[in-house]
């Protein structure tokens, strides 16, 4: 018996939200993922690929969701940016797909149906962004700086406003963009511009040769500092109109939403009394000396040799930072009451989940920060003997698809 054949388009009403901001629905026990959809629109849509499920794009918007709005953004619309994916969600609506994409890996991954609280909002919904990294092509003498369509990566489009960034941190782009005949001479670059308190860094990647980078900082007047990574090298400082502090280049993009997130985690570890925490992935150590400042003797873990340096710097007598990965040096730094884990977006190495169930003594808590809560759940999987009493999410990017989220996990009784 075959299976019926897809048909090119259908009708589709869009229930939830997935995990990167596609709208879902189910035709006829077929899922289908559409981009820039809402929960609760009926739309017919163009299937573009079968695999286990479908994707398409909306042909015609039959009935429009009572949760949509009018994206601000021109770039939404116009140039199908894939900075942003939720853009079109009113902010309420944003705060329950973020929830429900948590809830879901937990169900689906984890295996560990957990009750999600409601997603914490950030106080800005737009201007939050204090960095911006665009690409950069080069066409003869003309520069395009932009970002990618959602359905076309290998795209660029030129960008004009980036309304989720600081307007001081897009001013200097536009500089940039006015100063682009003094950039390396190459088809390709790179560029980040971030605000650090009251200075704003610039960092160009690409290229071989700069010889007219002094001229290029000349031109960018609002910038403090401007570094450069040439292809196949490592990032140097060129050129600086003031001593800019250490570790400017490590800050949160969104710093209330980090505050308060990291606000939490110290509540969270204080909680059952620690007198010693190992903070792995550390970063400058912001989480790490507020602890150490309550009392507890903190080991801080960080790969990033400046990062941990400013971490050093930071912690009192009694606590230290560890400069190495984490997998390596982990087990010399337990036992520990708590344990603090703030992976990037791939998640824990394999040896770190294997070395914190193998211990003799487990910490009393984990505490999991995670910016992808597929990875988080799949940690979790690999944690049999801890169970998960508390997670909080965060909105630590509005607009987007991304969701922050601290998990609490304890020890499985004996």
């Amino acid at each position: 018996m075959t299976a019926p054949a897809i048909p090119e388009t259908l009708e589709l009403e869009v229930q939830s939200i997935a995990a990167g901001g596609d709208g879902v629905g189910r035709s006829n026990g077929l899922v289908v993922f559409v981009p820039r959809t809402a929960p609760g629109d009926r739309a017919l849509v163009r299937i573009e690929s079968v695999k286990r499920f479908a994707r398409g794009r909306v042909e015609r918007l039959l009935s429009p969701s009572s949760h949509r709005v009018d994206p601000p953004c021109a770039h939404y619309m116009r140039d199908r940016c894939g900075g942003c994916q939720i853009q079109h969600l009113e902010y309420g609506a944003q705060l329950e797909a973020k929830q429900g994409i948590v809830s879901d890996a937990f169900q689906r991954i984890a295996r560990q149906p957990t009750e999600v609280p409601a997603t914490r909002a950030s106080d800005k919904q737009w201007r939050y962004r204090n960095k911006l990294t665009l690409a950069m092509r080069r066409l003869g003498h003309s520069w395009t700086m932009g970002l990618h369509p959602f359905d076309d990566p290998a795209a660029v489009f030129q960008l004009i406003d980036c309304p989720i960034t600081e307007e001081g941190v897009v001013a200097v782009w536009r500089e940039i963009m006015n100063a682009a005949s003094l950039l390396p001479d190459t088809g390709e670059l790179r560029g980040t511009v971030r605000a650090a308190g009251e200075d704003i860094v610039i960092v160009i990647r690409g290229g071989t040769a700069w010889p007219r980078s002094e001229s290029f900082f000349d031109a960018v007047p609002s910038a403090s500092s401007l570094s450069w990574i040439p292809e196949n090298g490592r990032e140097r400082l060129l050129h600086a109109r003031r001593q800019t502090p250490a570790g400017t280049s490590f800050g949160q993009i969104n710093a209330s939403v980090a505050s308060e997130l990291r606000a939490y985690v110290v509540q969270r570890a204080s909680s059952y009394a620690p007198t010693k925490i190992v903070d792995a992935y550390s970063g400058t150590g912001d989480t790490a000396t507020s602890l150490a400042s309550l009392g507890a003797r903190v080991t801080a873990i960080e790969l990033d040799r400046e990062a941990a340096n400013v971490c050093a710097e930071r912690l009192p007598a009694g606590s230290r930072a560890l400069v190495g990965r984490v997998e390596n040096l982990l087990m010399g730094a337990l036992p520990a009451d708590v344990v603090i884990l703030n992976p990037p977006r791939a998640g824990l190495d394999g040896r770190v989940t294997l070395a914190l169930e193998r211990l003799r003594q487990r910490p009393r808590a984990i505490l999991y920060v995670s910016c992808d809560p597929a990875t988080l759940a799949r940690d979790i999987a690999r944690l049999p003997h801890y169970r998960v009493v508390a997670v909080q999410p965060f909105d630590m990017f509005p607009q987007t698809a991304h969701v922050e989220t601290v998990c609490e996990l304890v020890p499985v009784a004996a």
